[in-house]
């Protein structure tokens, strides 16, 4: 979804509504309202989703956030206004966008939460994989191979965090990162070992019916 500025100095106005829906609009209680864009002033006030349905900002609520209303139904979303004082970064970021075939406002929340993610957790960082963004030990494996190697299995608990660093080569404190990333981030992690299993259970299988095929 790709929302769109008001241009500066003028007012949005949204496209005029048929009696039904304007009907269904006073049924379910939604509102709407026009917003005056100064000059200087970054607000979105109209766009489109998908290219079918149009929505306008309406009263601002407490957190920052706005009512998005349709003629069919009202949702909420944070809106934040970001300056940069930096134009090559401001240029940049709109490069990557261009080049990872994203929204500029999709990729800056990717980052942001990516970069709070590491501040939080100093020895972790992220890098890509085929289907998602993997958390990755600096220096180690994805959290999601550290985790997997220490949960489970038939090795006392208080020997896991040494076994774990010892087969795999790593550092108590990498092993503890681990951790401390996968207690803040559990249902991510446990989402990744349980996709790496599949995988493993698919590559098995087509193994298996290969082997079958050879021994007709």
């Amino acid at each position: 979804m790709e929302v769109d500025a008001a241009a500066p100095g003028r007012c949005a106005r949204p496209a005029a509504r048929s009696a039904s829906q304007l009907a269904k609009q006073q049924r379910f209680g939604l509102h709407q309202r026009h917003v005056a864009v100064s000059r200087g002033a970054a607000v979105p006030v109209t766009a489109e989703i998908d290219g079918t349905h149009s929505f306008e900002l309406g009263e601002p609520f407490a957190d920052g956030g706005h009512r998005l209303t349709t003629s069919d139904y009202a949702v909420v979303m944070p809106v934040v206004s970001i300056r940069f004082s930096d134009v090559p970064l401001h240029q940049q970021l709109k490069k990557t966008a261009r080049q990872k075939g994203v929204s500029i406002s999709t990729l800056a929340e990717r980052l942001i939460g990516e970069g709070l993610r590491m501040d939080a957790h100093p020895m972790i960082y992220f890098r890509d994989n085929p289907s998602s963004r993997r958390a990755r030990l600096i220096g180690g494996p994805d959290v999601s191979h550290v985790i997997d190697a220490i949960v489970g299995g038939d090795v006392p608990i208080e020997q896991r965090r040494a076994r774990a660093a010892e087969m795999m080569v790593l550092s108590l404190a990498q092993v503890d990162a681990a951790l401390a990333y996968y207690a803040d981030h559990t249902a991510e992690i446990d989402d990744e070992i349980a996709e790496r299993l599949r995988y493993a259970d698919e590559a098995e299988a087509a193994w298996l019916r290969q082997q079958a095929l050879l021994e007709a």
